[in-house]
């Protein structure tokens, strides 16, 4: 299978996250930068929602979403895009599972499967997140994932205990 060349596109699902700050403003900051990428282009943005936080205790809550893009970068530039977004949102990367103001994750790029020193695709705990797998199938819900289930079946059989929609009426959900 081949990776992404310049001329042809590839779908991509990317995890929106953050829980520093005022969450939903800076999720929307990357909402503007990606658009703004001449190399990437948003097909559907999630619900957003509120999660409680993975790892360090006595963190606040997460806003958390997940998008759809058409790209033509490779995973590895997307990942370089991504990266430098979250730096301009203030990311400091200080403590695993820490308290961040912007993560965004690679959940899925095209239908490839890869594990470098600095990227899996797809993404090591997308199966296991109903952060991740619920705002999926809100804009993927029949796609197929690599492990041959479909984002409304893994979602609709995960638990969704400290999970709740965020109404904020700056988000810009394509979701009905």
């Amino acid at each position: 299978m081949s990776i992404n060349t310049d001329a042809e596109s590839q779908f991509a699902a990317i995890g929106l996250g953050g829980n520093l700050g005022d969450a939903p403003k800076t999720l929307c900051f990357a909402l503007e930068q990606l658009a703004a990428h001449a190399q990437i282009h948003i097909i559907a943005i999630s619900h957003l929602y509120r999660s409680a936080a993975i790892g360090p205790e006595g963190q606040p809550d997460y806003a958390n979403a997940v998008i759809s893009i058409s790209t033509s970068l490779s995973p590895i530039a997307l990942l370089d895009a991504l990266q430098a977004i979250e730096l301009m949102a203030g990311r400091e990367r200080l403590l695993r599972w820490g308290a961040r103001t912007l993560d965004l994750d690679i959940l899925l790029y095209g239908e490839i499967a890869m594990q470098s020193e600095r990227l899996t695709i797809p993404h090591i705990e997308l199966y296991h997140r109903p952060f991740v797998l619920v705002p999926l199938a809100d804009i993927a819900a029949a796609r197929v994932l690599p492990n041959g289930h479909r984002a409304d079946e893994l979602a609709a059989s995960c638990s969704r205990d400290g999970l709740a929609l965020w109404p904020d009426l700056r988000w810009p959900s394509t979701v009905e």
